[in-house]
Formats: structure tokens, sequence, C-alpha cells
């Protein structure tokens, strides 16, 4: 969705296709397979169905990264400045009934396909903060809701009784964040309710000539270090 108004709807090609994925897969396992464990060799009509299976998701994926160059290329030539959402995805997959049809759209490739198309163009591609409410911000008048719920397609402004599509009111916002007259442009998407922690420790590079005094140098094994301790200790 552009702030425009224009939409750009998802083709859907794994959901167009997932029928005949189904049948394709069960064609497979019905099929006399390889067995490491007894070294059973697979049978041809096995590979053969295998093969198709294959050649199936090769044509869905192959659909997607289309749709998505075109889709990319005509933005990046169209307008000077792109704005995108720095959207948690991961997020957004743990999500059962969202999961397929996110895994369909690509974000992370069209963000990916936009940030060098744009450059080639001679435009930019400006990433809005993750945590930055864009659906839940009125754009006429600022006011911030504090909750809005996904079943929720309409935006609707109490202060200043704007009503209007969310993904609309979220693509205005966006380009706000643009200076005027720059030609600014957004690719709208959902904001987060909360931050994600963080998976694990952050690791710090250390600066050259940095180090602790007598700390220089390589470091020495763990058990060199603890069998020292111990001889001091005696």
């Amino acid at each position: 969705m552009l702030s425009t108004g224009e939409l750009f709807a998802n083709p859907r090609h794994l959901g167009s296709a997932t029928r005949r994925l189904r049948r394709m897969a069960r064609a497979v396992s019905r099929k006399v397979g390889p067995d490491r464990r007894t070294g059973q060799r697979p049978s041809k009509r096995w590979d053969h169905a295998r093969a198709d299976l294959a050649r199936t998701h090769a044509r869905v994926a192959n659909q997607r990264r289309d749709a998505l160059h075109k889709l990319t290329t005509g933005l990046a030539a169209q307008y000077g400045t792109i704005v995108v959402e720095d959207l948690h995805v991961a997020g957004m997959l743990r999500n059962r009934r969202l999961a397929k049809a996110v895994s369909d759209c690509g974000f992370g490739e069209i963000r990916r396909q936009l940030a060098y198309k744009t450059t080639w163009n001679g435009g930019r591609l400006v990433t809005a903060d993750r945590w930055y409410p864009s659906s839940k911000t009125c754009s006429g008048c600022g006011a911030v809701k504090a909750k809005l719920p996904l079943h929720a397609h309409r935006f609707t402004c109490d202060p200043c009784g704007l009503v209007l599509d969310r993904d609309v009111n979220a693509a205005r916002n966006l380009a706000q964040l643009v200076v005027a007259g720059s030609g600014p442009e957004t690719v709208n998407g959902r904001g987060a309710d909360r931050k994600t922690r963080l998976g694990g420790p952050v690791a710090t590079k250390r600066q050259p000539g940095t180090a602790p005094a007598g700390k220089t140098g390589t470091v020495v094994r763990q058990r060199t270090t603890a069998r020292r301790e111990l001889t001091h200790a005696h």
C-alpha cells in the first residue's frame, strides 16, 4: 500500500499452488523411496515424482521472484524517495494464521531489492524505526492509539474523527517522515507492540591498544592457566 492509496495485491503464488504441491507430495510418499538403514535404493517412479515436486517448488519461487522484481523496479524508477518499515518478520511468522501469507509476500526480499535499485536510479531508501507506531498514529492530527488489533482494517481517530484504511493511514505517516519536496513515497507495514529481546549475548570488538596492562598478547589455554594457579597456591 502506497501513501497515494495505490494497492499492490499479494499474488499468493504459494497459496495458488498449495493443492498441487500437496497432491504431488502424497504421490512421492506412496512411492518406494531410499532407506539408509537397509541400503534400499529409490525406485524410478520415486525419482520422477520427487523431480516433479521440486520443479513445482522452483516454479513458485521463480514466479515470486519475478513479481517482486517488477514491483521494486517500478517503484524505484517512479519515485525518488521510498520509505519502508523495519518489520519484525520473525515475530510475524510466529502467528500460525499469518505465517504462510507473510512468507509468501517476501518482505525481506522487497527491502533488499529496493536498497540497491534506488541507488541505481539516483534515489534513496529511508528505513523507519521498527518501533515507530505508523499504524496507530493518526495521519491527520497525530494522536496515537494505545492498541490497534489486527482484525481492525480501518483506522478511526477519536479526537479528530478521521476514518480511513489502516494501511493508507500508516503509509501517510511514513511519508511524513521524509522532508517535504523530496518526492516521498512509502511501502507500508504494521508497527510492533513491544520490543524484541536479544536472543543472546552481544559480542563487542576490542579496538587495538585498549587491552589492560599486562594482558597483551595471546591468551593461554584454560587448562594451562588453572595449572599455574594451583602451582602458585602450593
